[in-house]
């Protein structure tokens, strides 16, 4: 969700300054791709790039495709197929083994929806839809839109597409018809960003804030100390809380995408934190510390009557962390990162050249 929040400010920005932009889309893969459907970038008529839709080797050529759709005025679908030997002709060395579809849109302030849109996901603790309409063969194209603002003949079309993508969390490319042509819909499942609440304010917790905000992830901090938990440290946190446990907890919202890490170097404060957490439903929680100080702080509460059933104890992870060899705090940071990646996206980790399957799924 980090390029649809930088893309919101740069849209801002240009706006300020009125300059015209446009707004490029990768809409449909087959094959292999740097990335896959649902990428996009920013493009401004002074050149600015907000986003990505390769991994580098296609911007140029897709800076000159924006500006062309922002001086027509129009929507364009540009296809680039790099399976093609000869593909050095469009001016890129992709290195990648697939067909790829970008639509071009330029964005007028009085149709700028689709960025109110991306404003919204960023605001939202709830999954949403992003849209992307295009034709394969000529320049009827949809292109993005809201579900609010789809016409209501492919509303009530599309309602249980969207419903299944919403329970399954998958992406989906539908083909209808539309002004008597097909009409290829990219409905694209957009799940809120990560919350990472730190419980601490050390110096080792500010290499996990600000990595989680590169990320892209919302960051909390939370600590007893006042010295400790200030925006100067934390400047990309998004809140910041000074108090005991008992009083932190009602300011917390919680939801399946929310995980949260105690690494106060404070046995007490931890403990009475993690008691706190018995009555709540958290995907995952980290203890940073050894495996005896998880053992310890399990006994310690049960001898206090709290005891978390076994769903809650599988989403308890103390160690914090994946064993990539992590000794300084931002290796830590890194290795607890990726642990909590892995939990909220469900995926096993393994070295990728190790992986069987294509790296992402088909969409």
């Amino acid at each position: 969700m980090k390029e649809l929040s930088d893309i919101v400010q740069a849209y801002d920005t240009a706006k300020q300054s009125g300059v015209r932009m446009a707004l490029a889309t990768v809409v449909q893969v087959d094959g292999s791709s740097y990335r896959r459907p649902g990428a996009r970038m920013l493009v401004t008529e002074d050149g600015q790039l907000t986003g990505a839709i390769s991994g580098g080797c296609l911007e140029g050529d897709a800076l000159r495709k924006a500006i062309l759709a922002i001086t027509q005025g129009k929507k364009k679908l540009v296809v680039y197929d790099t399976t093609d030997e000869d593909d050095a002709k469009l001016g890129v060395q992709l290195g990648c083994n697939g067909i790829v579809q970008i639509l071009f849109e330029p964005i007028h302030e009085t149709e700028a929806n689709i960025i109110e849109l991306f404003r919204q996901i960023n605001a939202s603790r709830q999954p949403q839809l992003l849209l992307t309409g295009f034709h394969p063969s000529h320049g009827n194209h949809l292109g993005s839109i809201t579900i609010d603002a789809l016409p209501s003949e492919l509303n009530t079309v599309l309602v249980p597409v969207f419903e299944k993508v919403l329970q399954s969390k998958t992406s989906e490319h539908v083909l209808i018809e539309w002004n008597d042509a097909p009409q290829s819909i990219f409905i694209e499942y957009a799940a809120p960003a990560i919350s990472l609440i730190i419980v601490g304010a050390g110096n080792d917790t500010i290499p996990l804030a600000s990595m989680a905000h590169l990320i892209g992830w919302r960051t909390t901090i939370i600590d007893g100390r006042p010295t400790h938990a200030t925006a100067n440290r934390f400047k990309h946190a998004n809140q910041i809380i000074v108090g005991k446990p008992l009083a932190v907890l009602p300011q917390l919202v919680f939801d399946d995408r929310t995980a949260i890490v105690l690494m106060t170097h404070n046995y007490q404060y931890d403990k009475d934190m993690l008691a706190l957490l018995a009555n709540e439903h958290l995907p995952y929680i980290g203890l940073l510390g050894p495996t005896t100080k998880k053992d310890r702080l399990m006994h310690d509460l049960l001898i206090e009557g709290i005891e978390f059933n076994a769903r809650q104890l599988g989403s308890i992870h103390g160690p914090t962390g994946l064993d990539l060899g992590a000794e300084t705090a931002p290796e830590i940071a890194l290795s607890i990162c990726a642990e909590i990646m892995s939990v909220l996206e469900e995926t096993h980790p393994q070295q990728l050249k190790f992986k069987q399957t294509p790296i992402h799924a088909s969409i």
